[in-house]
């Protein structure tokens, strides 16, 4: 853990967007020792957050940006460019003013006009999913933070995020999206998995299907962390066929676009394991033929 000392001065703290990721990174950042004076926000929830969870009521974006040493720009994805282009165009003074947005598929270059008003660009990515409720802030500790900065800005991203609890992994500019989708990838693709097989389940009359799939999955995520492709089990990798043609057949007639996405996987599942060699060229045109003799991608 840093040293007092060797921390950045107090800052004011502006959250431009108070939801669940600005209301959580704001309480971490006070914790801290920084100050939350100002708070924005449309909905209902986000001014709720920002008065039980902050400490502060609402602001308009000019008067936050004015009160604020750092103001976290903690919108949608969707909404930041505008936002940022809306502000400078908006002439609202920006020199100085340190802004940090939590976009993980955006880097540095979103904040551009922003930067040439006067404004010192970050992009301070938490690698975690945040429900808005109290467990929130407990899980910013330990979890990273993909870091996009310009090099004299680097010991200060690397600060911020370490004072809030956050270890900071650097990530180029340029690789910002392929990080971003590499997590998307992982995280929101196993719920749509599990969420289905769930259904799936249900479907058959599994009365308790979290029960079922805990422990397994709990296994299978360990033993792909710790082991990567080598920690791979299942029909696929030991080359039946049989089995996996079986799965198709089955979920074709209960679950067709979880069929889809089943040859879909088991194809990739296979070009890996076969990369990796635990996997023997027969086999692999055996399960090739059974996903429907479609060629290797």
């Amino acid at each position: 853990m840093m040293e007092t000392s060797e921390r950045p001065g107090r800052l004011a703290v502006g959250v431009l967007g108070a939801g669940r990721v600005g209301s959580a990174l704001g309480t971490a950042l006070a914790q801290a020792g920084h100050r939350v004076v100002a708070a924005a926000g449309v909905s209902d929830a986000s001014r709720r957050r920002a008065e039980e969870r902050l400490g502060v009521g609402m602001s308009r974006p000019d008067e936050l940006i004015a009160r604020a040493d750092l103001v976290l720009l903690t919108v949608p994805d969707d909404v930041l460019p505008g936002l940022v282009a809306g502000l400078a165009a908006a002439g609202v003074d920006l020199r100085g003013k340190m802004l940090v947005h939590t976009s993980g598929a955006y880097g540095l270059g979103v904040l551009d006009p922003a930067t040439a008003a006067g404004a010192l660009p970050f992009a301070l990515h938490p690698v975690m999913t945040f429900t808005g409720r109290e467990d929130d802030l407990r899980r910013i500790s330990g979890c990273s933070f993909g870091v996009t900065a310009p090099d004299p800005l680097r010991p200060v991203a690397e600060a911020l995020v370490i004072e809030m609890g956050g270890e900071p992994v650097w990530v180029a500019e340029q690789d910002r999206a392929t990080y971003h989708a590499a997590l998307a990838n992982a995280a929101n693709h196993m719920v749509t998995l599990i969420a289905e097989s769930q259904e799936i389940l249900r479907g058959i009359g599994v009365e308790h299907p979290g029960r079922v799939l805990g422990p397994l999955l709990g296994a299978a995520l360990d033993n792909a962390l710790r082991l990567g492709i080598a920690g791979l089990t299942g029909p696929v990798v030991r080359g039946d066929a049989g089995t996996v043609r079986k799965h198709v057949d089955a979920l074709m007639a209960v679950a067709p676009e979880a069929a889809d996405a089943y040859v879909a996987l088991a194809r990739l599942t296979a070009d890996r394991a076969l990369a990796a060699g635990l996997l023997r060229p027969e086999a692999a045109e055996r399960l090739l033929d059974a996903l429907g003799g479609k060629p290797w991608t």
